[in-house]
């Protein structure tokens, strides 16, 4: 969960410099709400393009049978965005836990922070239907991941 843009961890989630994996994604004319800012839901459509993208990259090698779904996810706002341009989201792991992984995210435009996010995932066994530990060498992975930080 987030207090003052940080995520269960030190980490400035507000700093552009905290993050290495980024996600731009182009502001649509639509995600505007009637008053001519990006809608909240908008936000959230970003976050998980960021999301997706970020634990897709880990899991791309360990074929049929790992997912992940969704358990948690908050948003602060900071600003106001305004349709056209690009928000860059930056994503970094926080936490690896024996089956979810807690991702943090920031959201800038035009090099300004105007959001903070957190979502926890957990790993799921698609034949089974069942919540999955973490296999070992993902989590060795993972792990070396949130130390390179």
């Amino acid at each position: 969960m987030t207090v003052d843009g940080k995520t269960d961890t030190a980490a400035d989630l507000t700093d552009a410099g905290t993050f290495r994996h980024w996600t731009p994604v182009s502001l649509r004319f639509s995600d505007q709400d009637s008053m001519g800012h990006i809608n909240n839901v908008a936000f959230a459509a970003y976050v998980e393009q960021a999301r997706v993208a970020f634990i897709n990259a880990f899991l791309r090698n360990w074929g049929e049978g790992i997912d992940y779904i969704l358990a948690s996810v908050n948003i602060d706002y900071h600003r106001e965005m305004h349709f056209p341009g690009t928000v860059d989201i930056g994503v970094r792991l926080i936490r690896i836990g024996t089956k979810s992984i807690t991702t943090g995210y920031g959201l800038f435009k035009d090099g300004t922070n105007v959001a903070t996010a957190g979502s926890v995932n957990v790993f799921f066994d698609t034949k089974n239907g069942m919540t999955i530990p973490i296999p070992d060498n993902l989590r060795a992975i993972l792990g070396q991941e949130l130390a390179e930080g």
